[in-house]
């Protein structure tokens, strides 16, 4: 018999969940996957936020802010979760989080250096997604090259997982309405 794929472990913190729902049977609760909000520092984070907090909210589970940040410099050392880039990129959408009361945790993802290929910088998302348990991503139809929601579920189907949401951009609306005509 082989052994079964090993499983790296949750990194701390991503077993919150979310205390409001009650189990799903008497005696029995039912495992809580985290739904990830991949977040990218854009106006399209927004979207993409609201969209997995109501996916978490239906599901029981908590939030997994996955932030992108740009590829590392050569020895450099990676950024952890709770860092100021971190809630930089995730400025838009905890006070979102905050209004709907769902746990969350923050994770970083950095963009892969040079040449990754075309799902290169998909497939590392989707490999932090998956350290963390997640079963869900949502992810900005117009996100950065190789993060976009198509290029995600290209990668995704090729895995076998995990489940790809795309969430569309806000509409361009003019910040101030035109003079009338006099």
């Amino acid at each position: 018999m082989t052994a079964p794929p090993r499983v790296p472990p949750r990194p701390e913190g991503a077993a919150a969940v979310n205390s409001s729902r009650p189990a799903s049977g008497p005696g029995r609760s039912r495992p809580r996957f985290p739904v990830a909000a991949v977040l990218a520092d854009r106006l399209d984070d927004v979207p993409v936020v609201e969209a997995a907090i109501r996916l978490a909210d239906a599901r029981g589970g908590p939030l997994l802010l996955i932030a992108v940040l740009p590829s590392l410099i050569p020895g450099a050392v990676a950024r952890p979760p709770d860092s100021a880039a971190v809630r930089a990129v995730a400025g838009r959408a905890l006070p979102r989080v905050a209004r709907a009361g769902i746990a969350h945790t923050s994770a970083v993802y950095h963009r892969p250096a040079g040449r990754a290929g075309r799902l290169g910088a998909a497939k590392g998302l989707l490999d932090v997604a998956v350290a963390y348990g997640c079963s869900v991503l949502v992810v900005s139809l117009s996100g950065p090259a190789g993060l976009d929601a198509c290029t995600v579920m290209d990668a995704a189907a090729i895995r076998g997982g995990p489940l790809v949401r795309a969430a569309s951009p806000v509409p361009w609306v003019p910040l101030v309405t035109p003079c009338p005509e006099r």
